[in-house]
């Protein structure tokens, strides 16, 4: 009885969120269904299922919730942060005990002030109006009446940084016993590692912490890749990938690399801790500011100078969900390759493939696609190897000893798929099967390795795939690159600007005229004038006429015929897509010039 009112309270807020004109009939509808199929006990509120699995603007339909639920709202942007103001809200926070404090922190609950009228009344700051266990978490701040308020999660996190700022606890037990960390003899003569010894070096040098710390970091860093590399004379570098440059985060020395590698062997799932001679693969998982993050561990054994010692060099990928884009709108597609893009995912068949280098957001557009047509009616099968994000409402094929990826492919024709997602097309067996899917009433997602849309074409084509294949089986080829964008609150007007940079770049002189260049200034939020990055896409829609180009090619695919074509149906190359962004003044010229070299 208590699940069926507790639904009919869900539906009627869904209903007033409609009715308000902040999502559509449609949109309800689907999120409901979504909701019915999953298991009562984990069965999801309707706003996260708005905002996760539909894409939806998470401040919107939070702020209209709290409408309906008649809690107040509060813009933090127009409060003044006081010295006065941190020290009350510090002191509240500090007068819990850790495991409180750390419950309000983590519910992002935030005190900000108490009711002048009424000083056993305070005011408490949430995200989340829909959480009914949040009100007997804001009471530990023991005062007699609490008022929960709704607050923007961004604005709410950025206070909460500034003022209690999180600490990591793992650096933080290595800064104050530092001392334990004892200089290492040089490499034994003997090629042997004496294993009893690197054991007896882990537990005293508290790499265990140096290893966790590092992992907890690179998540609140939002870096997506973490190098640890060997060098010489037991000194080890680690960088985090941050808008897409390497950055040094930590030099440590006097410690064989021998045993940083162990530790972070020991921690990782599917990896041998004893080999040193081959490629190895593994995961971890841990769950980071009360959040579960997945990180994919690569382990390559490298040439060291001492020839006689194993090195290996580690690149850890870190896997954050929460970053995961599940709206189309939110890639940042231009409005040709937007209309293109959706109409080719719109479709019951055919495929849609994405190109680019590695690290050029290929997969991040490819969930957001995914996320399009995921419903509970259709059957969403994927292949990837590794899998890197888990896709709720696809069953996601398992790669391993037993099953390689061409027999995952193969297996999937007879499982009666309805979408199906084949991570990548690496030689002619699995393109033929991707394509034979498309052709076949499915609608497949896949990628290619190429430099532009009309190449992926081509590389199909020198696949040994029939051009009829080609020609009939895809929707739409999209190329992509990622360019850094400028920091908003640093990024200054280019008063010297080279006409003949952006002349470079296919600028005529009367859009140089007519547009503000930009450059990279730097400042204290940001990396040396950039924050964040953005998208340049080319959307290679296949046309009636694009067909006929691909069916009529001899023993080579005329790629500018291809382009040519594609331009007048008004696709911008990647080059016309940057030369949008830098009208934008969302990027420099240099990130164009330097993700467009090729062209």
């Amino acid at each position: 009885m208590l699940v069926r009112e507790e639904t009919r309270k869900l539906t009627r807020s869904g209903e007033l969120l409609v009715q308000r004109g902040v999502i559509e009939a449609e949109l309800l509808e689907k999120a409901l269904i979504i909701q019915s199929a999953e298991p009562g006990s984990r069965r999801r509120k309707l706003g996260e299922i708005l905002v996760v699995d539909l894409g939806c603007d998470r401040h919107e339909i939070y702020r209209e919730l709290a409408r309906v639920y008649a809690f107040s709202e509060v813009d933090l942007e127009k409060e003044n942060l006081t010295a006065q103001r941190i020290e009350f809200i510090k002191s509240l926070y500090e007068s819990l005990d850790k495991e409180d404090r750390d419950e309000l922190l983590s519910n992002n609950l935030l005190p900000l002030r108490v009711d002048e009228r009424r000083p056993d009344t305070i005011q408490v700051l949430t995200d989340d109006p829909t959480d009914r266990d949040l009100l007997n978490i804001a009471k530990k701040l023991r005062y007699r009446h609490v008022e929960l308020a709704y607050c923007r999660r961004e604005s709410l996190r950025k206070w909460i940084e500034k003022i209690y700022p999180t600490t990591n606890e793992f650096l933080q037990i290595i800064e104050e016993a530092s001392n334990k960390i004892e200089t290492v003899g040089e490499a034994d003569e003997d090629e042997k590692i004496d294993e009893e010894k690197l054991d007896q070096e882990i537990n005293q040098s508290l790499l265990t912490n140096l290893i966790e710390g590092c992992l907890v970091e690179a998540v609140r860093r939002g870096c997506s890749d973490i190098h640890i590399i060997p060098g010489e004379g037991n000194r080890t570098d680690f960088h985090f990938r941050v808008d897409g440059k390497l950055q040094l985060w930590h030099t440590q020395e006097f410690i064989k690399p021998e045993a940083i590698a162990a530790v972070v062997k020991d921690r990782s799932r599917n990896v041998d801790r004893f080999e040193r001679e081959t490629a190895q693969d593994g995961f971890i998982q841990r769950n980071v500011d009360s959040h579960l993050i997945r990180y994919r561990v690569s382990i390559l054994p490298i040439v060291a100078a001492e020839y006689k010692r194993k090195l290996e060099s580690i690149v850890i990928r870190v896997l954050d969900d929460r970053k995961v884009i599940t709206d189309l709108t939110k890639l940042g597609l231009q409005a040709q390759a937007k209309s293109d893009f959706e109409k080719a995912v719109r479709k019951p068949q055919g495929m849609v493939i994405l190109t680019g280098p590695t690290g050029s957001g290929k997969s991040t557009t490819l969930m957001a696609a995914l996320h399009q047509v995921l419903t509970p009616q259709v059957n969403v099968l994927t292949v990837e190897d590794p899998v890197e994000y888990m896709i709720r409402g696809a069953r996601q094929i398992k790669i391993g000893t037993h099953l390689d990826f061409e027999g995952a492919i193969r297996s999937i024709l007879r499982h009666d798929p309805d979408i199906v997602m084949v991570g990548e097309m690496r030689d002619k067996q699995t393109a033929e099967i991707a394509i034979k899917l498309a052709n076949t009433g499915h609608l497949t997602f896949s990628t290619l390795h190429t430099n532009d849309a009309p190449s992926a074409v081509s590389r199909l084509f020198k696949m040994g795939v029939e051009p009829f294949l080609i020609a009939y089986a895809i929707n739409i080829v999209v190329a992509q690159r990622l360019v850094r964008a400028l920091c908003a609150k640093c990024k200054q007007v280019d008063p010297e600007m080279d006409p003949e940079v952006p002349r470079t770049l296919g600028f005529t002189d009367e859009e140089i005229r007519n547009t503000t260049f930009y450059q990279a200034v730097g400042c204290d939020h940001c990396n040396r004038g950039y924050k964040g990055r953005g998208a340049i896409h080319e959307a290679l829609l296949f046309t009636k006429e694009i067909r006929r180009l691909i069916l009529e090619s001899g023993d080579k695919v005329n790629e500018d015929a291809v382009r040519n074509e594609a331009v007048k149906n008004h696709m911008l190359t990647l080059r016309a897509s940057g030369r949008e962004r830098i009208k934008e003044g969302m990027t420099t010229c240099e990130e164009i010039a330097f993700a467009t070299a090729e062209d």
